[in-house]
Order: C-alpha cells, then sequence, then structure tokens
C-alpha cells in the first residue's frame, strides 16, 4: 500500500499540523516524525490530538497541559505549538467540516501520525486532508507496512489470537478474519458471547469464575501457536492483573515468545500483559492501535488512510 510519505515533500518555512496519538501514554512513537520536521526547517510544527472521552465538553481531567509537559521535556524546540483536547468541541467527534476546515486554517501541511484513532471518522482525521496536502507520519507508515505483511503473503499458518472484551466490535470482525487466518483463537470474555459455528475458529472454555481461559483450551491454543508460520494478538486471555486470571495470558504469551513466527500484537492491554510477564521484546512488531489495528487486517484499510490515498 503506497501513502504519500514525508520524504516526498520539502517542509522549510511551513506550518504544519500534526495528528498525534496522546492516548494510552504514547509519547515516543510521535517524537520521530516531530524530529524529523524540525529538522526539515518547519517554521511551526503544531501538535493536536485527544485524551479520553470528554464528549464534547471540557472536562479539566482530560486537558493536555500534562502531556505539553512531558513533550517539551522530551523536545527542545520554541517551534511547537499545542492544541487542546480536540474532542472538547464536539465537531470533532462529528466530523464537522467547518470544524476541519478552521484546523486546517492553522497550516500549510498536514500530517497523520495517530494510527491508533485512524478507524474514526473524526474531523483531525479525515476532514483535514480535504483542505491541505497531506501524508502519513513515520510512525503511521511502519503500522501499515508491517500489518500488511500479515495480509499480503503472510507465512502460514496464520494464526489469529482476540481476547479482551468489547464483544460488540470484535465478534464481528471474526466472521472476517476467518477468511484470512487457517486459524482464529478466542478467549477473554468473548466465548460468552458466541454464537458462531465456523470450522477454524476454536472458542475457549472459561474458568468457573470466569476470569481466565481453562488449562485444557490454554494447551489446545499453545500446540497451534507452536505450529503458526505468523501470529496475530490483540486481547488478553482473561483478568491478567489479577492472580487468579493471569495464567491463560502469560501462557498464551510465553507460546507467542517461543515461537519461530512473524509475532504481530497490540491493544493497550496486550501491552501491558506482555510488559507485565516481561515478554514484549520478543514480539516482532508491537502496534500502536487496538482497534484500529484490527479493523486493518480485517478490512485492509481505515478511513485515516483513504483520507490520506
Amino acid at each position: 500500500m503506497k501513502l504519500p510519505a514525508l520524504s516526498d515533500f520539502n517542509f522549510s518555512g511551513k506550518k504544519v499540523l500534526v495528528r498525534c496519538d496522546f492516548d494510552g501514554g504514547r509519547l515516543k512513537e510521535n517524537l520521530p516524525t516531530i524530529r524529523y520536521l524540525l529538522k526539515g526547517g518547519s517554521k511551526e510544527v503544531i501538535l493536536m490530538g485527544h485524551l479520553g472521552r470528554p464528549e464534547g465538553r471540557v472536562v479539566e481531567d482530560l486537558r493536555l497541559a500534562p502531556i505539553e509537559e512531558k513533550f517539551r521535556g522530551l523536545l527542545d524546540s520554541k517551534n511547537i505549538i499545542f492544541l487542546e483536547n480536540l474532542r472538547f468541541d464536539k465537531r470533532e467527534e462529528e466530523n464537522d467540516e467547518g470544524f476541519a476546515k478552521e484546523l486546517a486554517g492553522m497550516g500549510d501541511f498536514y500530517v497523520n501520525e495517530a494510527f491508533a484513532s485512524s478507524h474514526r471518522e473524526h474531523a483531525s482525521i479525515v476532514g483535514i486532508p480535504k483542505f491541505l496536502p497531506h501524508c502519513a507520519g513515520l510512525r503511521f507508515a511502519s503500522e501499515v507496512e508491517n500489518l500488511s505483511k500479515v495480509l499480503e503473503n503472510p507465512k502460514k499458518p496464520l494464526v489469529f489470537i482476540i481476547g479482551g472484551a468489547k464483544p460488540e466490535t470484535k465478534l464481528p470482525l471474526i466472521a472476517e478474519f476467518v477468511r484470512k487466518a487457517d486459524m482464529v483463537l478466542v478467549g477473554g470474555i468473548l466465548p460468552k458471547f458466541q454464537n458462531l459455528k465456523l470450522k477454524n475458529v476454536l472458542f475457549a472454555d472459561l474458568t468457573e469464575d470466569g476470569f481466565d481461559i481453562n488449562s485444557e483450551s490454554i494447551s489446545e491454543f499453545v500446540e497451534i501457536i507452536k505450529k503458526a508460520g505468523t501470529v496475530v494478538w490483540n486481547g488478553p486471555m482473561g483478568k491478567y492483573e489479577e492472580p487468579g486470571g493471569s495464567e491463560g495470558t502469560r501462557r498464551i504469551g510465553e507460546a507467542i515468545a517461543n515461537s519461530d513466527a512473524f509475532k504481530v500484537v497490540g491493544g493497550g492491554d496486550t501491552i501491558a500483559a506482555l510488559k507485565k510477564f516481561n515478554l514484549l521484546d520478543k514480539m516482532d512488531y508491537v502496534s500502536t492501535g487496538g482497534g484500529a489495528m484490527l479493523e486493518f487486517l480485517a478490512k485492509g484499510s481505515l478511513p485515516g488512510i483513504t483520507a490520506l490515498k
């Protein structure tokens, strides 16, 4: 998938709007793009993003001042301007064209570095590119490149492991993954809501308290992972934060870490669990996207990608 890239443009003397990822403490992932723009002589780099779900009103705890302070500690530059939480204005999530135009009016160029939010049709994701020349940020391009390896001639067998919560968003995607994967393994709370009967989908059995997948399902999953050529994992197998719910997530994490497969993981809880069990550095690619990663793998694109193309 060919996206317009930073290297295609000259940013000298330009005011550049950068849609960043701030949720989940993803600050450092934005830095290479910002440094690239500053080094390229940008007149101003205007950073914008959101935090949480303020639902179109000002929520003091969701102001971006603490994030700005951390950023300024990491970047010594006077050429950076920080906008307030975009979701304080309800027009952001409404994808209001007037709001997109207002934001676009602040700059000469737009860069999307918010892959994890690019499954949302919001003004700062899909609206601004209508009014400004635009491209993908370095991290955004890396996400598309690495996740595309799962879709384009992956090493087989291709195994998807889906867990966590959010049955309303994840279960409909399983039918899409089935068309691409040799096996889809499902844990977390999702088996409680399943009504799919598909030959290459294996729903875990849960422990009596429902806090984890049981030992038989762990063993079944581990055997399948051992034979995989490519593994994609999004969502823990249980309440990994609690001693009684961590066994499934830990064992599945260890099986993936020890596998020779190309290993792709994503989602905040999955990354937190892998950090807890000291397994994160054993993965080949760690995606910043949770829902965005799953939607890209299910559909092959995202609204934010379409807007850039």
